[in-house]
């Protein structure tokens, strides 16, 4: 086996050991909640879960770093394991399903390989550099729509956009689209990377948000930068395309200053 192939096996198990926690408390109803400093909440599962695969991965991999989205960034080697617990906090804390965790490997600012693992929805996507991605045992493949009137865009809380200037150049783009769903977080990604959708866009995820769901729709054909155009994921924003529609996208989304060259 590759190194990389090793790497997606220890990615899968650590998503094992995270569905574990994360469904072992959702849906109850003493379930434990916090609010952080930047008002978004956090419960003792998205803890319990970083802490989990933390603890697996100091067992299998102790020369690797970690950096997740509850306790920042621990060691120093240069392979990260870059973790979002549970993405879709607000979602979980509601009893609703579409929630997942979120495993990427990097190394020199590259993703190695990822997985999103979604067990409340019964759904598990994966990807490694140059491998594909892949979800339920089928490789993954962006849709060929060209044209704005067939596309579907995904999108999270329309108030997610007012600090960067409000809602109206993302409401524009949907009134050109075929169909939008307001469904954001790793689920837009992955079904940009599953050929369900064309567009997917964010203002204000982190690295933890988007370095696994950013791997997984470049290998299965798509393009992801943010709304600026710089490509791949850790620069405040998402967006995803099945690559056809990507300078349009950027073109209607992009700041007053324009896309990055």
């Amino acid at each position: 086996m590759t190194d990389l192939t090793k790497d997606l096996e220890l990615a899968l198990r650590l998503a094992d050991t995270a569905d574990a926690v994360t469904m072992a408390r959702f849906g109850a109803n003493d379930l434990a909640i916090e609010t952080k400093p930047d008002r978004t909440p956090v419960t003792e599962a998205d803890r319990a879960a970083e802490l989990a695969i933390r603890e697996q991965i100091s067992r299998e991999r102790p020369d690797d770093a970690v950096l997740g989205e509850e306790d920042g960034l621990s060691g120093s080697g240069d392979r990260v394991w870059v973790l979002d617990p549970i993405d879709g906090t607000k979602q979980y804390l509601r009893g609703l399903p579409s929630w997942g965790t979120l495993i990427a490997l990097r190394e020199a600012d590259q993703t190695l390989c990822a997985v999103v693992s979604a067990p409340a929805l019964g759904r598990r996507w994966w990807a490694t550099l140059g491998g594909g991605a892949w979800s339920d045992g089928e490789r993954l493949s962006v849709s060929p729509v060209s044209v704005l009137e067939g596309a579907v865009i995904m999108h999270g809380d329309i108030s997610a956009w007012d600090p960067v200037g409000g809602p109206e150049p993302l409401i524009n783009l949907i009134r050109d689209c075929w169909q939008s769903r307001g469904y954001g977080d790793f689920w837009g990604y992955c079904a940009v990377a599953e050929g369900k959708a064309e567009i997917c866009a964010e203002p204000g995820p982190t690295l933890w948000d988007l370095a696994a769901p950013a791997l997984i729709v470049e290998e299965a054909g798509g393009r992801f930068s943010s709304l600026e155009g710089s490509k791949g994921p850790g620069h405040g924003s998402g967006l995803a395309t099945n690559g056809h529609l990507h300078d349009v996208a950027l073109a209607a989304l992009a700041p007053s200053h324009g896309p990055v060259a």
